[in-house]
């Protein structure tokens, strides 16, 4: 399984939120790429790199943190945000992404992710399967629409998506623990998909959970910044 940082940006600097709730902002560094250097340092491989005002403004703000962090380290990383055309999808590419995430468009615009999906394939084109009680939330989790989760990703695993970010928004930053068995319900339903955990994940126990369970990979961002999880020990479970 995967161990995926993660760095949140806004006004350049990286941040976490609360259940998406951008008044609830807290910053943690006014370097992102010393953070994504500190990641690397440690043995880590991947990075989930988020563009905050992007996602509210729905078009990528800070498409330059992306390409600074894709020169400054050799991070795998995956970038969200805003990425609504894809023009916007090329330029993050251009600047350094190894894959994208298709949050809100994905559930407004399916036929444009499936063309994002057959000029650049699943393994680059991450399907964002966020989720409030059971149904897809959209912009910047500041809203929710009717689709269930279950068959938001059975849609797109016949469209040709592999992967899924799925964040549990009401976990998002609570430090209080990821949707296990939410998780669970999906690979049951969906044994081939390959599902990334995210929100709320905030013990290197659960880490190991989440990996006897099935999952991809798992996204890990305010437990690391918050000293929740020591990054040496988490950095063990790096296969």
């Amino acid at each position: 399984m995967r161990i995926i940082p993660a760095i949140d940006i806004i006004n350049g600097r990286c941040v976490r939120l609360t259940k998406g709730n951008y008044s609830t902002m807290k910053t943690y560094s006014d370097s992102p790429v010393d953070t994504a250097k500190m990641f690397e340092d440690n043995g880590f491989k991947y990075l989930h790199l988020v563009d905050l005002e992007g996602a509210k403004a729905g078009c990528p703000i800070n498409l330059k943190v992306l390409e600074d962090v894709a020169r400054g380290t050799n991070l795998v990383v995956d970038y969200g945000g805003g990425l609504r055309s894809e023009v916007f999808v090329a330029d993050a590419f251009n600047a350094g992404a190894a894959a994208i995430t298709a949050g809100s468009i994905a559930a407004k615009d399916s036929d444009e992710v499936r063309r994002w999906l057959s000029r650049w394939g699943a393994d680059r084109i991450l399907i964002g399967a966020d989720t409030l009680d059971g149904s897809i939330a959209v912009d910047g989790w500041q809203s929710v629409n009717s689709v269930d989760v279950q068959q938001f990703i059975g849609s797109y695993l016949s469209y040709g998506a592999s992967t899924f970010i799925c964040t549990d928004v009401s976990r998002d930053g609570m430090l209080g623990g990821s949707s296990l068995e939410l998780y669970k319900a999906l690979l049951a339903s969906y044994p081939l998909a390959k599902l990334v955990a995210s929100g709320g994940v905030s013990s290197v126990q659960e880490v190991r959970q989440l990996r006897l369970a099935g999952l991809d990979g798992a996204i890990i961002g305010k437990a690391i910044y918050e000293g929740l999880i020591d990054i040496g020990e988490l950095a063990k479970e790096v296969l």
